[in-house]
C-alpha cells in the first residue's frame, strides 16, 4: 500500500495560507494538490516552494482546450517538475493523445490522469446539461476514452472505482475526491464515500480536503485518517 496515498488540496487564496499548512504536513506521509484558486493567485511559485519542501504536487487545472494548447500547458506543468496533472477526458481523443504525447519526450514524465464526471454532479444535474446516461454510464465511456489514448488513470468518484477495476485493471490508477469522514458534512459533493471505503472500493489515491484543511487539528485528523486506512476502521 502506497503509504502516501491520501493528497491534501491546498485550496486556498494565497501561498501564505497554503505554505502555513504545508509547513505542519509532513511530505513523507502525504502529498498536496494546487488547484486553481491558489495557481491562479500565487502562480507556478508555489508549486517549487512545495517541491522545495519536499511534497510530491498534483496539479489540479483540468485542462479542456485544442489539443495544441493543452499539449502545451502540459509541457509547461512538466517543466516545473510535478508528480501529477490532470485534463478533461470530455475534450476528446485528440486532445487526450495531444497532452500523453507532450508528456512522453520529458526527462521526469508526470503521471497524467483524466477527469470523467466531476463529484459535485449528480444524475440530475448532467441532464440538465445534455449528457445522456447516469453519471456512472458517463464515466465509464469517458475513462474508456481515456485508457484508449495512454492516460495513466482516471478522476472519479469512489463509487464508481469497482466498475473502473473491473474494466481497466490495477495499472489504471484511480484518484477520488468527494472524501468525507463518517462525521462530516457532504458540503458541495453529491457522491461521496469515507477513506477506508473509497480504499475498499479500490482507489488509488484519496482527495480528502475540508476534513482536513477546516480541522482544528489537520496534522491529528491526517493521522486518524491514515491510522484508519491501515487498520481498516472508519475514521
Amino acid at each position: 500500500m502506497d503509504s502516501r496515498r491520501v493528497i491534501v488540496p491546498l485550496d486556498f487564496p494565497d501561498a501564505a495560507a497554503a505554505l502555513a499548512l504545508a509547513a505542519r504536513l509532513d511530505p513523507s506521509l502525504c502529498r498536496v494538490k494546487v488547484g486553481k484558486e491558489l495557481f491562479t493567485a500565487a502562480g507556478p511559485d508555489v508549486v517549487a516552494r512545495l517541491r522545495e519542501r519536499g511534497f510530491d504536487v498534483f496539479l489540479d487545472l483540468k485542462y479542456h482546450d485544442i489539443p495544441n494548447t493543452v499539449a502545451g500547458a502540459c509541457r509547461a506543468a512538466a517543466r516545473l517538475g510535478v508528480w501529477m496533472l490532470n485534463v478533461h477526458a470530455s475534450g476528446g481523443a485528440a486532445m487526450l493523445r495531444a497532452a500523453r504525447e507532450a508528456l512522453d519526450v520529458v526527462p521526469q514524465r508526470p503521471l497524467l490522469t483524466g477527469v470523467t464526471i466531476l463529484t459535485s454532479l449528480a444524475d440530475a444535474d448532467l441532464a440538465r446539461i445534455g449528457y445522456r446516461g447516469t453519471a456512472a454510464e458517463n464515466v465509464e465511456r469517458l475513462a474508456a476514452l481515456a485508457r484508449e489514448c495512454g492516460l495513466d488513470g482516471i478522476v472519479c468518484s469512489a463509487q464508481e472505482a469497482p466498475a473502473m477495476r473491473a474494466s481497466h485493471g490495477r495499472d489504471f490508477k484511480l484518484v477520488t475526491p468527494g472524501i468525507r469522514l463518517a462525521t462530516s458534512a457532504a458540503d458541495d459533493q453529491s457522491r461521496t464515500v469515507t477513506p477506508v471505503e473509497a480504499v475498499r472500493l479500490g482507489a488509488d489515491y484519496l482527495v480528502i480536503g475540508r476534513p482536513i484543511t477546516q480541522s482544528r487539528d489537520p496534522v491529528a485528523t491526517l493521522e486518524s485518517i491514515r491510522q484508519s486506512l491501515q487498520e481498516g476502521t472508519p475514521a
